[in-house]
């Protein structure tokens, strides 16, 4: 998992008066949880919204009127009409300490059943784990290349090392479903073999191995 480094402030004050003079000042109130206390502290807002907006999870080096601590955020809140960050939740990294955190499910390679006109479902943009920290990585990597028309994959089939995923085991978190102009034809024919025209195919290649090496 990536580090950033953010630097805050300590707050004065822990009221509504107090937080809403901050925002005024392009400040964002934020909380660390997980410590032995709470402490709450102001960070620049512009620097906030770079590491909100992306969805990638960022372990932060988290630099508060000198004193240091590893955390990730936990938690944002938005303005109901602006959707301007108002809040922020951090929690406090420990090695040993194992923690829940949410992680994006980051879906690679270009399934059959999609080049086969089928629609992809990605019923899970983040994935909520738990487990120690230096076990976290950017993201959970799924390969959909060989995944059909039809097809899906549940969470109890993803790769997570040592890693607890906190879903249903059954729930589904990727599929491919058919569509209009949709043909479930078969990519991998010359690997299995096949009847009729395929298995002609794979026999005259195998009579001109110099025509198949050009």
């Amino acid at each position: 998992m990536k580090q950033v480094s953010l630097s805050g402030s300590p707050r004065e004050g822990v009221g509504s008066t107090d937080a809403k003079v901050l925002r005024n000042q392009d400040r964002v109130p934020c909380v660390l949880y997980g410590g032995d206390k709470q402490v709450h502290f102001h960070v620049d807002y512009n620097q906030m919204s770079k590491l909100v907006i992306t969805p990638n999870v960022h372990r932060i080096a988290l630099d508060i009127d000198g004193t240091s601590f590893d955390a990730l955020i936990k938690e944002v809140q938005f303005h109901p009409v602006t959707d301007k960050i108002i809040h922020v939740d951090f929690i406090q990294l420990f090695d040993d300490k194992e923690v829940k955190i949410q992680l994006p499910l980051r879906v690679t390679g270009s399934a059959i059943g999609v080049r086969n006109g089928g629609r992809l479902f990605v019923l899970f943009r983040k994935l909520n784990v738990k487990g120690f920290p230096p076990q976290f990585p950017e993201a959970i990597e799924l390969d959909i290349t060989k995944l059909r028309i039809g097809q899906k994959i549940r969470i109890k089939d993803l790769n997570v090392g040592d890693l607890t995923l906190m879903h249903d085991p059954e729930a589904v978190a990727v599929s491919i479903k058919t569509a209009r102009g949709a043909v479930d034809t078969d990519d991998d024919e010359d690997e299995e073999g096949g009847e009729g025209e395929t298995a002609a195919a794979a026999e005259g290649a195998e009579a001109k191995p110099e025509a198949a090496a050009e």
